[in-house]
């Protein structure tokens, strides 16, 4: 295990759910996203570190396969990394609804799997 490169991988993660959270203050539903030049400038900049993350992911599960599963099931981060792949591939068809259900639903738990990974991969001796 490269710990500084995964250590590094978490940071940014980390750092993309923050960001997150303080675009999508304000944002009480996907139309919140649509209707004003700065919901739109929120939408994508949100959808772009979902895009982020899912790519960082994708990264530390070739390397580090076991290491995502110390947290979660092979399935949670299969879909998050979809997601990437969606937003990568797809963009055109974005939905707003679903960036929000992302944001006020699933970003929490997330962040907490981040951060048990991110203390696992600090205690890791090399």
């Amino acid at each position: 295990m490269d710990k500084a490169a995964t250590l590094e991988l978490l940071a940014f993660i980390l750092q993309s759910l923050q960001l997150i959270k303080r675009r999508f203050k304000g944002i009480e539903s996907g139309d919140d996203f649509l209707y004003s030049d700065e919901g739109l400038d929120k939408l994508d900049a949100i959808a772009m570190r979902l895009q982020s993350i899912g790519e960082a992911l994708k990264n530390l599960d070739k390397r580090e396969r076991v290491f995502l599963l110390k947290v979660a099931e092979k399935k949670y981060w299969s879909q998050i990394i979809r997601t990437r792949e969606i937003l990568t591939h797809h963009y055109i068809d974005i939905d707003a609804d679903t960036i929000y259900m992302i944001c006020d639903e699933k970003l929490d738990e997330l962040t907490e799997k981040i951060l048990q990974l991110h203390k696992l991969a600090k205690s890791l001796e090399l």
